[in-house]
């Protein structure tokens, strides 16, 4: 490790709201320098960068489509301008999508792969090359329980998903000699804006079927993408590990 945990900068993209920011406010509590991605949501990722800065940490907030190349090297170039280049990188950020898969148009299915898997490959790609430089670094990425069991009428994004975890899978094989973690934290139901697609009691009924009896709160999906993080869980990669309150064992 080229310095102490607490010196380290996390990215955490789409971290405007929902587990994206409460992984950023847990990382800010112990000190972490901490960038907050986003795509449009200005004032929301302003909202919870003043939440970050109230522990004392050093934020910034920084945004850029992840569909393009071009927008993620810009944000690391401005990154690199302010000394913030991440030894940890979050791919949180993601799109979900409910419907009959013969309803699903060419561009829904491009838009929810571009967001979901796209956008995490080329975040990782921009920034491993600096952790394979330092022999250290940490790749967590945001998938779903989905991405495990598939759901009828999320075709699409439990296929995201899914890659994404085959990505984490491969990666971390490759990136293993140089130091470099890259696991999966794959949620069940978690209580956030992601829910508010469902009526209230479809959303009794998900909490029907899920032993512990109630959804996720972010905090402590927050809590487990800390853990994998930290320089003592270095021998964890190449993990989906899902947080489900038993709903998949």
């Amino acid at each position: 490790m080229t310095k102490p945990f607490t010196e380290q900068t996390v990215l955490i993209t789409g971290a405007s709201r929902g587990i994206g920011a409460a992984i950023a406010e847990r990382f800010a509590s112990v000190g972490l320098n901490v960038v907050i991605h986003y795509k449009e949501s200005h004032e929301a990722a302003n909202e919870v960068a003043r939440s970050c800065m109230r522990h004392g940490a050093k934020v910034l907030t920084v945004s850029a489509d992840l569909r393009s190349k071009d927008q993620i090297l810009k944000m690391k170039e401005k990154l690199e301008q302010r000394d913030m280049v991440p030894d940890i990188v979050v791919n949180n950020a993601g799109v979900a999508h409910y419907g009959l898969l013969t309803e699903i148009t060419e561009s829904d299915w491009d838009h929810i792969m571009d967001v979901n898997l796209k956008g995490a490959f080329l975040c990782t790609q921009a920034f491993m090359a600096t952790m394979i430089q330092n022999k250290y670094g940490r790749i967590i990425n945001v998938s779903s329980i989905w991405g495990i069991s598939g759901a009828s009428c999320e075709v699409v994004y439990s296929t995201a998903k899914g890659g994404m975890n085959a990505f984490t899978k491969a990666l971390a094989k490759e990136l293993a000699p140089s130091g470099i973690t890259v696991n999966a934290v794959a949620p069940g139901a978690v209580d956030t804006v992601m829910m508010s697609g469902f009526e209230d009691d479809e959303k009794a009924a998900i909490k029907n079927e899920i032993p512990a009896g109630r959804f996720a709160m972010p905090d402590e999906i927050a809590s487990l993408v800390y853990f994998l993080a930290l320089p003592e869980s270095g021998y964890i990669t190449g993990q989906i590990i899902s947080p489900n309150g038993g709903w998949l064992t």
